[in-house]
């Protein structure tokens, strides 16, 4: 157990800046509301309509397929680094890998999953 003090008096120490910052803030922050400052930002350009705008599901389908082949292409790092040391297997599970991607991706594009009207 006296394996996890310090762990425990970083997270305390850490609460207690965040604590003692927030309040700073509440007491002594400039508090000048207006109606400008109270609008949603849109990266500089003007408001246009509300911020329950809705999207289309294109956009999310997009993100989830940019998600999932990003995220499974970080798996190929591992393979490359040992890729000598697991010699023609890795590289085969590797191509198997690559594959199921590939698969994957010609399904999508011929689903229309990736075409923007």
């Amino acid at each position: 157990m006296t394996t996890w003090y310090p762990i425990a008096v970083t997270f305390v120490v850490a609460g207690l800046i965040v604590g003692v910052m927030c309040t700073i803030n509440m007491l002594i922050g400039p508090k000048r509301p207006n109606l400008i400052k109270s609008e949603p930002f849109e990266c500089g350009n003007p408001s246009s309509g509300t911020a329950w705008g809705r999207f289309s599901v294109r956009f999310y389908l997009t993100a989830i397929l940019f998600l999932l082949f990003d995220v499974e292409v970080i798996f190929l790092y591992p393979w490359a680094v040992e890729l000598r040391m697991l010699g023609m297997f890795g590289f085969i599970e590797a191509l198997i890998f690559i594959s199921i991607l590939v698969v994957g991706l010609v399904y999508a594009w011929g689903r229309g999953a990736l075409d923007w009207d």
